[in-house]
């Protein structure tokens, strides 16, 4: 994989790695919070012979600039510029965590252009609300600052930490190296970062509200999909992601309803693809 540095956005620096034959199908890569994508270090390397990847650190993550405007809306449209600049066509597109409200306008901007998806832990439906979103809920309906303060309390080192260990065996946890939340940590801590990342904490209920038009865009389009669970994942249970399917007629099937995640902070990453 090459790191590139696009100007997108009207200036704002953006860090992307890309590897692969340029011929190959498409894959994009779109890592959740609150790593970069590094989290691909290890899984982007094994693709090349067959894909053309293209992986970038979401602006305000990692080596990208923060936006000017910090919002899902405006992070998917650089993400649009990205693939312009590298002559993207048809693309599969990954859905991770934050990755998703990114992935989702990109899809529905171009939804002739999407080859498929493969869906890790990203929310685009309600069925998996529950106590843990009742803090960030607040801060979406009454946007004061003790609501602001609850809803971002994850905004913290042992957030970070939790990302990767939260929910783990001990023995699982403990194979995972620190160096991972240290350094997300670090860019966390960078200027401009923790309050881009309040802004996103309050767009995401922005997101929530186009959830209709997603379903929409799914049932219509049907893109084929991939959906990957990760045992022990603290975030989302194996109820919550089956009701993907269940949400979604005519694909979905009468399965006797679960009783549903007690839920998760919008802004956990869960299982990472490559801790």
């Amino acid at each position: 994989m090459i790191r590139h540095y696009l100007r997108v956005m009207g200036g704002s620096r953006l860090a992307v790695d890309v590897g692969g034959d340029p011929s190959s199908p498409a894959l994009l890569l779109l890592h959740g919070f609150p790593s970069s994508a590094r989290t691909f270090r290890r899984l982007a390397p094994m693709l090349l012979d067959d894909l053309f990847v293209i992986a970038p650190d979401l602006p305000g993550f990692g080596e990208s600039d923060v936006l000017a405007s910090t919002s899902f809306e405006a992070m998917g449209k650089a993400i649009r510029e990205v693939l312009d600049h590298f002559s993207v066509g048809p693309r599969f597109i990954y859905l991770h965590d934050f990755g998703a409200p990114v992935g989702f306008h990109v899809a529905m901007y171009a939804p002739a252009l999407v080859t498929g998806l493969i869906i890790q832990n990203a929310n685009a439906h309600t069925s998996g609300f529950g106590r843990q979103w009742a803090d960030t809920i607040a801060y979406w309906s009454n946007p004061t600052a003790e609501n602001e303060a609850a809803a971002t309390a994850h905004l913290t080192w042992e957030g970070m930490r939790y990302q990767y260990v939260g929910g783990l065996p001990d023995d699982i946890a403990k194979s995972i190296a620190a160096e991972n939340w240290d350094e997300d940590w670090r860019v966390m801590s960078l200027p401009g970062r923790l309050k881009a990342q309040r802004a996103l904490v309050a767009d995401y209920g922005n997101y929530v509200r186009r959830f209709a038009e997603i379903q929409s865009y799914l049932q219509t389009s049907q893109p084929p999909a991939l959906m990957v669970w990760g045992r022990h994942d603290p975030f989302f249970e194996l109820a919550e992601t089956m009701s993907w399917i269940e949400a979604l007629p005519p694909y979905g099937r009468p399965y006797p309803r679960r009783r549903s995640s007690p839920a998760r902070n919008p802004c956990g990453s869960g299982s990472s693809p490559d801790p």
